[in-house]
């Protein structure tokens, strides 16, 4: 299904500047699990941008899955268009670490309107996975 959105040669939508391939796409595609809290929030980005409705469950938290996610998960990637992301701070998160902070910009386009989601996610080590617990989210216009 990746390979069908987005050829593994071409740059990776979480703006790390590596080939998608290289960076995201072992993730997404369940190869290596991300081995940092910021390498899964830029999975989970890319993620956003091609649809991958699975992925982003398969990253939530247990306790945060709600009947009707996928859903809406879908429903949002259909209507939304990422532009791109910044990371601003990170706070552990590391390959030893159990938990972590990442701080993001994120651009995109819905419809006519463009703005820029900045949330301070939090993140966590589950069975040897990072996963997305929560995060504290403000949306402003662009």
């Amino acid at each position: 299904m990746l390979h069908d959105q987005q050829s593994g040669n071409h740059t990776c939508p979480c703006g790390s500047g590596r080939t998608f391939k290289a960076c995201c796409e072992p993730a997404l595609s369940g190869v290596t699990p991300a081995p940092t809290a910021e390498a899964l929030m830029r999975s989970r980005y890319s993620a956003f941008a091609l649809g991958a409705v699975d992925y982003l469950i398969e990253t939530l938290a247990p306790e945060m899955r709600h009947p009707g996610e996928a859903e809406l998960l879908a429903e949002q990637t259909q209507v939304t268009t990422w532009t791109g992301l910044t990371i601003l701070d990170t706070q552990a998160g590391g390959p030893e670490d159990t938990t972590g902070i990442v701080e993001f910009e994120a651009r995109f386009q819905s419809g006519p309107d463009k703005g820029a989601l900045h949330e301070r996610s939090r993140f966590r080590r589950e069975n040897s996975r990072w996963v997305y617990v929560d995060g504290d989210v403000e949306l402003k216009p662009a």
